[in-house]
């Protein structure tokens, strides 16, 4: 029933805080605790019969069922996602918002949804839960978003519309392909006999689905926008959790049920998630605005992931599923830093700042351990997915790894051209006046760099969650 629990939590909490108006930030923050703590549990007691997956009847006469179960790469995740709200409201605490009981229970509602794409092992269920998810976000951006909110909900809403129809045709299209009736279960997708001609146009319609939501270059320009509108609160979702929706995709929806099509396609997909990363991190290097920096950077990252599991080598599939949870946390605490500077200061512009270290001397320290997980530094949490991703790049094309190798490169160009412009040199009339940071974001930064310090140096239990998902073993090739 644990898989049922992380869904039901939030998506409670949710619909209790539309009614329950004054209560709502306490009920966010309860259920994602209560939602913490059942995954903790899940991890500690990965044995335990509660852990199976939990069916029940759903459609019926679409073939279609309530089956829902952690697996490796789902429990990742689903681990990410519930360690990352608690940090969400913990580390923008400080916010106000105007009716702040729907934010707080488009919030949740989105969680549940996040939960349910996890944790699906239905066809019909995953996209069900793939639309909770999204739905929430797109009226959280437009209703709470800044001055050009609306544009870039319009386009985010787009984007993932268009995708979503595609995933849905293929879906529906697989179904009727399976003996007897037609079965959105998973198994019996993994258990089809498609023609070559067939997978390419399944290949096709799921992976746009998938390349938007991660997003990988042509199918990104959606996310910049997206980022830079949305409440930070919300960013950090889309950016930390949201974009792994297209990755878990890939892995459990797309490879083992098309290999044949994935083989084809597989150096052409590499090629533009390579001159993506190489795209977004050259477009990063020349941002002043903060947030699009980050975006840029977030869009190489999942260049990289998506380009190791087209190897489909051990060590770039176990390194992308790594690198999932870990540019996750990584991500979330450069958002947390960057919400807390355009609160103090009201401005996103590098240009605009400088001299922070001088008052904000804590975060700048914080900063920079984080930027530097964010770079892979030796002995940060991100190094060895990072390394496990080149390494399979490599023995795949040489030429490909070096690509990658410079854009890594880039991305410490980047990152360390941003603390430099942001923390140091003088103080202007706006940093000045600058105070340090509160209680609440000190503790929240503090839990986030110890998980990146613990993680850098023992990932060793990460990698023996995933290696129990069976998808890993159908998308490797011998």
């Amino acid at each position: 029933m644990i898989p049922v629990l992380l869904i039901t939590i939030p998506l409670l909490a949710g619909i209790l805080a539309f009614v329950l108006k004054q209560y709502s930030k306490h009920l966010a923050w309860l259920a994602s605790l209560a939602t913490l703590g059942v995954m903790l549990y899940a991890i500690m007691v990965p044995h335990c019969s509660c852990n199976n997956a939990y069916t029940a009847a759903w459609l019926p006469s679409l073939g279609a069922s309530f089956t829902v179960g952690l697996s490796g790469v789902g429990t990742v995740l689903c681990l990410l996602t519930a360690f990352t709200f608690p940090l969400i409201y913990l580390g923008t605490s400080e916010r106000k918002y105007d009716n702040e009981s729907s934010f707080f229970a488009l919030m949740l509602l989105s969680q549940a949804g996040l939960m349910g794409v996890f944790v699906a092992m239905d066809g019909l269920l995953f996209y069900f839960f793939w639309e909770i998810a999204l739905i929430p976000v797109y009226f959280l951006c437009s209703i709470w978003g800044g001055s050009k909110r609306i544009a870039a909900s319009f386009k985010f809403f787009i984007y993932t519309f268009l995708g979503s129809l595609f995933m849905l045709i293929a879906l529906i299209y697989l179904s009727n392909q399976t003996l007897g009736n037609p079965s959105f279960a998973l198994q019996d997708l993994y258990a089809l006999k498609l023609s070559i001609k067939q997978q390419g146009y399944i290949f096709s319609a799921l992976f746009v689905a998938f390349a938007i939501k991660m997003p990988i270059f042509p199918l990104h320009t959606w996310q910049p926008a997206a980022y830079n509108q949305a409440p930070t609160a919300v960013t950090m979702v889309l950016s930390a959790v949201m974009v792994k929706m297209g990755l878990l995709g890939i892995i459990r929806w797309l490879i083992p049920i098309v290999p044949d099509a994935t083989a084809l396609a597989s150096k052409a997909v590499m090629v533009f998630s390579i001159i993506g990363i190489i795209y977004a991190s050259l477009i990063a290097m020349k941002q002043d605005n903060l947030k699009k920096l980050v975006a840029y950077s977030s869009i190489a990252h999942m260049g990289l992931m998506c380009a190791a599991l087209f190897t489909q080598n051990n060590l770039g599939v176990q390194g992308a599923v790594g690198q999932m949870f870990h540019h996750g946390i990584n991500i979330l605490g450069l958002w947390i830093v960057l919400d807390i500077i355009e609160r103090k200061t009201g401005i996103k512009h590098m240009s605009a700042l400088g001299g922070l270290a001088k008052v904000a001397p804590n975060l700048a320290i914080y900063l920079t351990i984080i930027a530097l997980a964010n770079i892979a530094l030796p002995l940060t949490n991100a190094f060895v997915g990072e390394f496990l991703m080149l390494s399979a790049l490599y023995q795949y094309n040489i030429w490909m790894a070096a690509a990658a190798g410079v854009a890594v490169i880039l991305s410490a160009v980047y990152t360390l051209s941003m603390i430099q412009k942001v923390f140091y040199g003088s103080t202007n009339v706006i940093t000045t006046t600058v105070s340090d940071i509160s209680l609440n974001e000190k503790a929240t930064l503090i839990i986030i760099i110890l998980f990146i310090l613990i993680m850098g140096i023992y990932s060793t239990p990460m990698y023996h969650i995933m290696n129990t998902d069976a998808s890993l073993t159908l998308i490797t090739k011998p």
